[in-house]
């Protein structure tokens, strides 16, 4: 019998090739950057990396469940802006400055809003990539015209929402000043843990790989299409709420155009992770590795010298390599296989 590796033991099945991929780039990666800069291995840069890429995770982890049900979504980045401004719109209405109010209000109204996006797609049997893309329109020029699009400083946003972008689990006293553990990071643990869960130990997350992979074949063997569906893209809503509150703590300053036009580097994170763009495939450590990468060329250049215009070089060569070996390795699957697919 073969022996089970440490990493079976714990995530009970075999590492992919992207994620043994991403491994070593991000290991060898760190070495040449700490060889270079001795600054950068410290916990100070893992606390600021973990921090800057809490809400950029968010977004991963839901846009992942939406790739792996054959679907694509570029309308969250403008559903967190909406619903992280409203929410914040609504705090200063009603006068309420309590953070758990403004994340649950965000949440409710992302869900909502990505429920439109799959009653629309059921709806009219459109591509996903068209509906999502009217949507961000339509869901930011709504609330130009009935809330407005003014920006809230520092000095005028609530305390409760700069609080949370600053509160730490724990601090340590630096050489020259405070760092710490950032409360995004059991926030976004325990989506990580949720997401987990949904996908690999529930009929739910079963029905939303079997849609992705065959949608005929899922209808067939009795799998809801539409509610499914309905689930993926509220559940994509809910996070870019999420998001949009913790982007607008973080930053303390709530901007109502701030995120929308990151979509695709999110996205190509999450396929560099070895998710599918046609759906049925996906893991969740792919996803983190991916985002990992991403954050590691955003916030290290500067220990390399290089400036930030690098890292879309970087970033974009790791994307095309990855592409060109998932699709390979595909291409050689279905010949073993003989099946004989157009990958064009």
């Amino acid at each position: 019998m073969r022996k089970r590796t440490p990493f079976q033991k714990v995530m009970h099945r075999r590492s992919t090739t992207m994620e043994r991929y991403l491994l070593c780039i991000i290991v060898a990666y760190i070495a040449i950057v700490s060889i270079r800069n001795p600054l950068f291995f410290s916990l100070e840069t893992l606390f600021d990396m973990t921090r800057s890429s809490s809400v950029v995770m968010l977004f991963a982890l839901g846009i992942l469940v939406v790739l792996i049900s054959g679907g694509i979504d570029v309308s969250f980045t403008a559903i967190a802006v909406v619903a992280g401004y409203s929410s914040v719109i609504l705090m200063n209405a009603f006068g309420i400055d309590n953070i758990l109010f403004v994340l649950l209000a965000a949440m409710v109204i992302g869900a909502l809003l990505g429920s439109v996006n799959a009653l629309l797609i059921h709806l009219f049997e459109l591509p996903t990539l068209i509906v999502t893309l009217g949507t961000a329109s339509l869901f930011h020029g709504l609330m130009a015209v009935t809330i407005g699009t003014k920006a809230f400083p520092t000095a005028e946003m609530p305390q409760s929402l700069i609080e949370f972008g600053t509160f730490n689990l724990f601090t340590i006293e630096g050489a020259t000043s405070q760092y710490g553990l950032s409360i995004f990071v059991p926030i976004v643990v325990i989506v990580f843990a949720l997401t987990y869960f949904l996908l690999y130990r529930t009929m739910l997350g079963r029905s939303i790989f079997a849609i992705g992979s065959n949608p005929e074949s899922a209808s067939r063997i009795g799998i809801n299409i539409f509610g499914t569906k309905w689930f993926v893209y509220a559940f994509s809503g809910l996070l870019s709420g999420l998001a949009g509150v913790m982007s607008f703590s973080e930053v303390k300053y709530v901007n109502p155009v701030s995120l929308i036009g990151t979509e695709l580097i999110v996205i190509a994170a999450a396929v560099i992770g070895g998710v599918k763009l046609t759906g049925g495939q996906g893991t969740l450590l792919g996803v983190f590795l991916g985002v990992f990468v991403m954050q590691l060329f955003q916030k290290t250049l500067v220990f390399l010298g290089l400036d930030s215009s690098w890292n879309n070089l970087f970033f974009g060569a790791v994307l095309l390599f990855s592409l060109g070996l998932m699709y390979y390795r595909q291409r050689v699957a279905d010949r073993r296989a003989l099946i004989f697919a157009d990958y064009a």
